[in-house]
């Protein structure tokens, strides 16, 4: 077919409009998700790698980080939308 390729051998990469694709509220639910869980994992990461001490802990580079992560998440998310499934922003 026109138009239509083969990326990673079993999805089909679709042309779209990835401007129609952004302001679909499945996307940005899936997105969100998927940056809460991240910055959930980062957070209990740094936490798990620190000797935690309530005290002492660098709690402004956790949230600077966990921050971070949160935001590459998002940004990944935006970058994978117009491959695979649509308003998914996996690309798996």
């Amino acid at each position: 077919m026109k138009g239509q390729g083969v990326l990673f051998s079993d999805k089909p990469y679709r042309k779209r409009n990835p401007m129609s694709l952004l302001t679909a509220s499945g996307f940005w639910k899936l997105a969100a998700e998927r940056a809460v869980k991240t910055v959930a994992q980062t957070a209990v990461a740094l936490i798990g790698a620190e000797a935690f001490d309530i005290f002492v802990f660098d709690w402004s580079a956790l949230f600077a980080v966990s921050a971070g992560a949160g935001i590459l998440s998002i940004l990944s998310s935006v970058a994978s939308a117009p491959v695979g499934e649509r308003q998914d922003p996996s690309l798996i």
